[in-house]
């Protein structure tokens, strides 16, 4: 317990949202308004109302210095959860224990007021953080650098663009040193260059053992910054492990099959092996698979092909396995199996994910998320962030350059 500076305990979290019904004639409108009336004189309320439960019996802990991905669809509790934990929301039940300062960032402005300058601003978050004026000042100038909002840095915050506004909420709550920084989606509003800069923050915090919650919905980013992962939905928490682990459950509840009329049984064959070696391969390694099919009744086979997907559900690369020869006939009973390799996979960092699909003369059935492998990490080219946009791609070029200084 010692290590834990965050501890949630069968939290929930409850609202009661109202519903107005609108007559569309008199006798109907003065039946509600009787009905209005006496909801309000018994229940305090002139509105039906129904309970939604934003978080149900939510419990993990939190040690110090680990970096937590939050992850869930919309509407899953994630902002609910860290409101929760920035303090800006009461919960229903449970309870939540924090052991240092925490810095939030949830939503574009929240902290702010919008009729004060950027330069005051800083120092009213810094004061919310608990920071003396002395300590603001110390770190005001790398918080301005940062946030590269010099020029409109006694201009009311009113005036800035959710871009600038983002940039500066981000600049503040990285570096006034909280023990705790928790950063929302809103990471999304800025450009790439300033998310890759946000990355490499949150990196720095973590690795001088602060701790850092982060809830996106980037998968790749996920899978790079974070080593452990939350996974909520509809307000519970449904598994809490392994970023990698996290993230592939997270995608086979939340995505389907693909393409069009996909179905996931056929009534012509059925797949009986589909593998592949190494589970974990070099980036520019080769892969074997096998691949085998029986038909339960005779068939003519026109497209065979195996797709591979990236960790978001993408499909980035397909092997045909078409016969060159044209159609091939699959007796009834009979086993079609296909041994073959792909020499240069030519894909960056990361875990993915093998399908196939098959056109008979009756069907087009596609399968899809069957067996995974994992492309093993590379060391970043000298110079670049880990994190950089440009690292984080899904194709490996084989290119060649010259460069001449003149």
């Amino acid at each position: 317990m010692s290590d834990s500076v965050i501890t949630v305990a069968n939290l929930s979290k409850r609202y009661i949202i109202g519903h107005e019904l609108r007559p569309d004639n008199l006798r109907d409108s003065l039946h509600h308004t009787a009905r209005k009336l006496w909801r309000r004189l018994r229940w305090g309320t002139g509105f039906q109302t129904e309970e939604f439960w934003a978080l149900r019996d939510v419990s993990f802990e939190v040690k110090r210095g680990e970096v937590v991905g939050i992850i869930g669809r919309n509407g899953a509790g994630k902002s609910t959860l860290l409101k929760i934990l920035s303090r800006i929301t009461e919960p229903t039940s449970g309870r939540v224990a924090i052991r240092g300062r925490v810095a939030s960032l949830l939503e574009v402005g929240t902290g702010f007021h919008p009729e004060l300058t950027g330069r005051d601003n800083i120092f009213l978050n810094g004061a919310i953080l608990g920071m003396k004026r002395a300590e603001i000042r110390h770190r005001f100038d790398e918080i301005v650098a940062f946030a590269e909002v010099e020029k409109f840095l006694d201009t009311p915050v009113k005036h800035y663009s959710s871009g600038m506004y983002v940039r500066l909420a981000f600049a503040v709550a990285a570096h006034l040193e909280p023990e705790i920084l928790i950063v929302d989606e809103v990471l999304a509003v800025g450009d790439a260059q300033f998310q890759q800069k946000c990355l490499d923050k949150m990196g720095s915090v973590a690795r001088i053992g602060r701790t850092v919650l982060f809830v996106s919905h980037n998968m790749k980013a996920l899978e790079h910054f974070c080593s452990r992962g939350i996974l909520l939905e509809q307000g519970r928490l449904c598994l809490d492990g392994d970023i990698n682990n996290t993230i592939r459950e997270y995608l086979r509840r939340n995505i389907k099959q693909v393409g069009p009329g996909v179905r996931v049984a056929s009534d012509e064959m059925e797949l009986i092996e589909l593998s592949v070696l190494p589970e974990e391969v070099a980036a520019r390694g080769r892969l074997d698979f096998v691949f085998a099919l029986q038909a339960t009744r005779d068939c003519l086979i026109h497209d065979l092909h195996l797709f591979i997907y990236n960790s978001i559900g993408d499909r980035v690369a397909m092997v045909d396995l078409r016969e060159a020869k044209g159609s091939r006939r699959l007796p009834g009973g009979r086993r079609l199996r296909i041994k073959g390799h792909i020499d240069r996979l030519n894909l960056a960092e990361g875990h993915y994910r093998l399908g196939f699909c098959i056109r008979t003369s009756r069907n087009f059935d596609a399968y899809y998320d069957l067996v995974n492998f994992q492309i093993a990490a590379a060391p970043a080219p000298a110079g670049l962030s880990p994190y950089a946009p440009e690292y984080l791609g899904t194709t490996l070029l084989d290119y060649s350059f010259q460069d001449e200084i003149v």
